[in-house]
């Protein structure tokens, strides 16, 4: 045997159908996908259709649960308050209750009420009231020499 003998076996090898080239190659015109429909334009994948089988994502369980009656706080970091008032839109000397906070512009409305985080660095002795806070946000405040007061937030008249 010679190299250029060398052969695949018979059959081991096909050409590739070229699609839409004429009626005699038998897949022109519509080149094998039928009559108008879906599949027939180009760019479509039905994505997560089975054929009329129960798709994978609808056989698998669902899991957790939404709270419908959750609480949704506008969330503001310590940081930023103690920017705002250096910046003279918070007055630090009184009181910064939840409505100074919205009025200087640093939240844009209460929700649920506004929670007070400890990200960032507070140097003035400030005396926040707000309706929820972290303990390390309380604790950096009276670090600071000021008090952060966590009132309850005030609950909708029942009847």
């Amino acid at each position: 045997m010679k190299l250029n003998e060398l052969r695949d076996n018979p059959g081991a090898t096909k050409k590739r159908m070229r699609v839409g080239r004429g009626p005699g190659s038998g897949k022109g015109k519509m080149g094998g996908r039928g009559i108008k429909g879906q599949n027939s334009r180009s760019g479509v994948a039905i994505n997560g259709y089975e054929g009329g089988q129960m798709p994978l994502y609808q056989r698998l369980p669902k899991r957790g649960f939404n709270k419908p009656n959750r609480k949704e706080f506008a969330v503001i970091n310590l940081g930023l308050i103690q920017k705002f008032v250096d910046a003279g839109k918070i007055d630090g000397s009184s009181a910064i209750t939840e409505d100074a906070l919205i009025a200087s512009g640093l939240v844009r409305r209460k929700r649920d009420g506004i929670r007070v985080l400890a990200k960032g660095d507070v140097t003035a002795a400030l005396n926040i009231e707000v309706t929820g806070a972290s303990k390390s946000a309380v604790e950096a405040v009276e670090k600071a020499g000021g008090s952060l007061k966590v009132a309850a937030a005030a609950a909708p008249a029942a009847e």
